[in-house]
C-alpha cells in the first residue's frame, strides 16, 4: 500500500475542501477556502505542493485542472489518530476523557460516541 505522504495544517484544510467534494478547480478550492482569506496565489501553491507530495491528482479539462484527492479522508484519519495515540501512550481513553471533561464534544458528538459504544458493546456480546 501506498504511503501517506505528510501534509502540513494549510494542506489540511485544501485537502478537506476537496474531500467534501471533488473533483474542484483551483477557483472552487479558492472560494470554498474564502473565510480563511488566503489570496488565490496561496491556494494555487498549496494545490501544487499536494501534487508534488502525491496527496492530490489533476485531470486537465479545457484551461481547467480538476482536483481529486489520492486517499480518502477516512485512511488519513485513521493513521493520524493511531500515530498520535502511540505517541501518547496507545490508550485513547485518557484522550476522550478530556475531550469529555473539557466540554469539547458537542451534542451530536456525544451522541455518535454512544452509538459507536453500543455498536462495539453489542458485537462483544456476540
Amino acid at each position: 500500500m501506498k504511503p501517506l505522504p505528510r501534509i502540513s495544517d494549510a494542506e489540511w484544510a485544501v485537502m478537506t475542501a476537496i474531500w467534501d467534494r471533488h473533483p474542484l478547480a483551483a477557483l472552487e478550492v479558492v472560494e470554498a477556502l474564502a473565510d480563511r482569506g488566503w489570496s488565490p496565489r496561496t491556494v494555487k501553491t498549496l494545490l501544487a505542493r499536494l501534487v508534488k507530495k502525491g496527496a492530490l491528482r489533476f485531470e486537465v479539462e479545457g484551461q481547467r485542472y480538476l482536483y481529486s484527492p489520492e486517499f480518502p479522508r477516512e485512511r488519513y484519519l485513521r493513521e493520524e489518530s493511531e500515530s498520535f495515540l502511540a505517541r501518547h501512550g496507545g490508550s485513547a481513553s485518557p484522550l476522550l476523557a478530556h475531550f469529555v471533561r473539557a466540554g469539547r464534544l458537542s451534542a451530536k458528538d456525544l451522541a455518535e460516541l454512544r452509538r459507536l459504544l453500543d455498536d462495539a458493546d453489542a458485537g462483544e456480546e456476540r
